[in-house]
């Protein structure tokens, strides 16, 4: 039996030209590219409109913000102006109320002279010119008495309701800047949620950090070391990037809306064994320490805050090791001075 037909009719199969196939396949790899870079191009340019809109908003609310500032400014100018009004007010009230009760207390002494006088009269039967005169001016002086409390009167009415309008006024100021004051405690609710947005992309899904409330928790054991208060070089670098979107954050913020980072130090309630007497001394010195931490890093002092809770703000209940470590912690708030 011989093979050399078959050998003959496979080298003659396999000598097909490949380029063609070569070719479309390169051609539909450029296709694929090429979509791929369009739709890459679509989102930049959807993100950039995006971005810009969101400049454009917050160009919009800090002018809206300057415009409150003003009327709030403007507002606290005019109820100062009335509160002085009303206590200039009220001292020339009380004034003219004395000159009326002094004049009433005469036209009283008045009234009971001339009484008197009449009942002489009755008894001796018989008036005399002088007696008629004396008459004749007790009347005068009743009548002038009688007057001048009718004016005071009319003073004291008129006083009576400008001090009604000037408390209408203060009360409508009032409102106006307690509406006034909400709108920037507003506008500081909005700028602590993007921070704390920020917060929440940088630090991620990492061990040993929480959300509780509106507050940012890091627990001390990623901070410091055991009865410590000297942060460990792993504790800055886990603050350092907090620390760079509290300074983008002193760029975002107006100048006139008053904002704290106020950081706060908690202790489990085991005793100590170091140089600290007591925990409310290593709380303290823990969260002192974080604040000098970004004073290095070129966070404004002015803007921070540090204080010392000890053991006594639990957030944990129990005596076990997961308690206690949830309960040593670092929380950082951003929250108005």
């Amino acid at each position: 039996m011989s093979f050399a037909p078959r050998l003959s009719r496979f080298t003659e199969t396999d000598s097909g030209d490949y380029w063609p196939g070569f070719v479309d396949a390169l051609a539909t790899l450029l296709l694929v590219i090429v979509f791929l870079l369009s739709i890459f191009v679509a989102g930049q340019f959807a993100l950039s409109r995006a971005l810009t809109g969101r400049d454009e908003q917050l160009a919009a609310l800090n002018q809206q913000l300057a415009t409150l500032t003003d009327e709030l400014a403007l507002a606290e100018g005019e109820n100062t102006r009335l509160e002085q009004e009303m206590t200039t007010l009220r001292a020339t009230l009380s004034d003219v109320q004395a000159e009326r009760d002094d004049l009433s207390d005469q036209l009283v002494i008045v009234m009971g002279q001339m009484e008197d006088v009449q009942s002489r009269l009755i008894l001796e039967e018989e008036v005399t010119a002088n007696q008629v005169d004396q008459l004749t001016a007790l009347n005068l002086q009743m009548q002038a008495l009688r007057d001048q409390i009718s004016q005071l009167t009319g003073l004291l009415d008129a006083a009576e309701a400008r001090e009604e309008e000037l408390e209408s006024q203060i009360f409508n100021l009032g409102e106006r800047l307690n509406a006034a004051l909400a709108s920037r405690a507003a506008e500081l609710a909005r700028y602590r949620s993007d921070f704390f947005g920020r917060l929440r992309e940088i630090l991620g899904n990492r061990s040993g950090v929480s959300v509780v409330g509106d507050r940012f928790v890091f627990e001390t054991d990623v901070l410091f070391a055991s009865g410590s208060a000297a942060l460990s070089n792993d504790g800055r670098e886990s603050l350092r990037p907090i620390a760079d979107a509290i300074i983008q954050l002193t760029t975002e913020i107006p100048d006139d809306l008053e904002w704290i980072i106020r950081i706060d130090g908690h202790t489990d309630p085991r005793p100590i064994r170091t140089t600290y007497p007591s925990n409310w001394h290593l709380s303290a010195a823990r969260a002192i320490s974080v604040v000098n931490w970004f004073e290095d890093l070129g966070v404004p002092s002015e803007h921070l805050v540090a204080a010392g809770f000890g053991e006594f703000q639990p957030i944990a209940e129990g005596t076990s090791e997961e308690a206690y470590a949830r309960n040593r912690r670092i929380e950082l708030k951003l929250t108005s001075r």
